[in-house]
């Protein structure tokens, strides 16, 4: 308790003291605090039994000149005179002569000693190396991050500021998430660690992937042309009427999906909502499309690492993992001029996400064509009957906008045709993906 790890002049500043004479002022050292409120003789029996060096000694004491000079005498550290009492000339000389500091303390002894204890510097208890997470990691990777000394990981964010601390007992806690699905559902293409949490609703409009959940959910599956038709519906079905500003999203994200009503997957209930929410919105679904498409190439104002995931999705289909991405373009002109580096782009994801393959589909908008780049296996490729454009992985698909709809499941019975005939990848062999066909 009488030991203290700081400086004099954090003691002179936490007593609001007058600092006299200072000696390494800012050193911030390990010091021994005593009070020289004894009779001389006891203070020099004490001092000697006590065994603490002299230059490590802080004495606290009043006007007792004959203590002062005795603890000066015997080389301490620093002399801490209370009550705001000082200290005649022949002393402080002598204390300058052997480079003892004096503080002179505003505070009664008792006083002073505690607020002396309260300087104490902070840097021994600080830990500079400690354990990280941010607030987006999986419950299941904070796990692996605690270990038998490891009992808390700092929460921080992008910018490394602290927003939370994360204990051993909270990785026990029941997980309160409850995730709602939107526009997919296969866990595949869901947001990291929704495999750990209650998934209670989907809302989609794309094929039923391999999901099960723990109980009971609200599903609604419709065979319309964007996920934005089912939830105006939602709207209109309970009476309800979105803000323009929610009805210029949902008609935005109409539009997208369906390609202004041009796509093959559009139905009746797409034109029939789009119109409502036009109404709504106070703008024409033309205008809005028009301002939609024209309002930059993702080619152009994306570098090819970011084209191939600007609107990328994982599939699964006889234990084989794909992706395919799509882009949106006025013409095929900017692909043509980037294809290399995006080809490139196609297969790092192809390697990141440890892919059977990789395909990028680019949609020209005003033909209603599109073109096919895929990164994989040659005994894939081989199997894509599509006509060659310039390079061996890029295909011409006249008519193909959607890639729910038309893409996906054809490469789909691509997949299963190879299992057909037996050319799908063997759990023992892991040289390649597919398994050459057999003759």
């Amino acid at each position: 308790m009488r030991q203290v790890h700081t400086s004099l002049a954090s003691i002179a500043r936490a007593l609001h003291g007058t600092a006299i004479h200072l000696v390494k002022a800012d050193t911030v050292e390990d010091f021994y605090v005593r009070l020289g409120t004894m009779d001389i003789r006891s203070f020099w029996s004490i001092s000697i039994k006590e065994n603490i060096p002299a230059d490590q000694a802080i004495i606290i004491v009043g006007d007792r000149r004959d203590i002062q000079r005795r603890a000066i005498e015997l080389g301490i550290r620093a002399l801490v005179i209370t009550s705001g009492l000082g200290i005649d000339d022949e002393t402080l000389a002598l204390a300058r002569e052997r480079g003892v500091s004096v503080i002179v303390s505003p505070y009664d002894s008792a006083t002073t000693s505690w607020v002396v204890r309260t300087a104490s510097n902070l840097e021994r208890i600080i830990e500079r190396q400690f354990a990280t997470v941010d607030s987006d990691t999986r419950i299941a990777d904070v796990r692996k991050k605690f270990s038998v000394t490891t009992h808390a990981l700092l929460v921080t964010n992008d910018e490394g500021a602290l927003t939370g601390i994360m204990t051993k007992s909270d990785i026990f806690k029941p997980v309160r998430t409850r995730l709602v699905l939107v526009d997919h559902n296969e866990l595949t293409q869901a947001v990291p660690g929704a495999d750990e949490v209650t998934i209670c609703e989907i809302i989609d409009h794309h094929r039923l992937g391999a999901l099960n959940t723990t109980q009971p959910i609200l599903f609604i599956n419709e065979p319309v042309g964007s996920t934005c038709t089912i939830v105006a519906d939602l709207f209109r079905r309970d009476g309800l009427q979105p803000t323009p500003e929610i009805a210029g999203i949902l008609m935005s994200g109409l539009i997208s999906d369906t390609l202004h009503l041009n796509g093959p997957t559009t139905t009746p209930k797409d034109a029939q909502i789009l119109s409502w929410l036009s109404d709504l919105a106070g703008i024409k679904s033309k205008c809005l499309a028009d301002e939609i498409f024209n309002s930059g190439s993702v080619i152009l104002a994306n570098p090819p690492e970011k084209v191939v995931r600007s609107d990328f999705k994982v599939y699964e289909e006889e234990g084989i993992r794909f992706a395919v991405s799509q882009v949106e373009e006025l013409g095929f002109a900017n692909f043509q001029a980037h294809a290399q580096p995006i080809a490139r782009a196609v297969q790092h994801l192809r390697e990141e996400e440890k892919l059977a393959f990789a395909a990028l589909l680019i949609t020209d908008i005003n033909t209603q064509n599109s073109l096919l780049l895929v990164k994989g296996d040659a005994a894939f490729i081989e199997r894509i009957r599509y006509p060659h454009v310039e390079q061996d992985e890029v295909f011409d698909m006249p008519g193909v906008v959607s890639r729910k709809k038309q893409l996906i499941p054809y490469l789909t019975s691509l997949i299963k045709e190879m299992s057909a005939d037996g050319s799908l990848p063997n759990p023992r062999q892991s040289a390649s993906p597919f398994r050459a066909k057999r003759k």
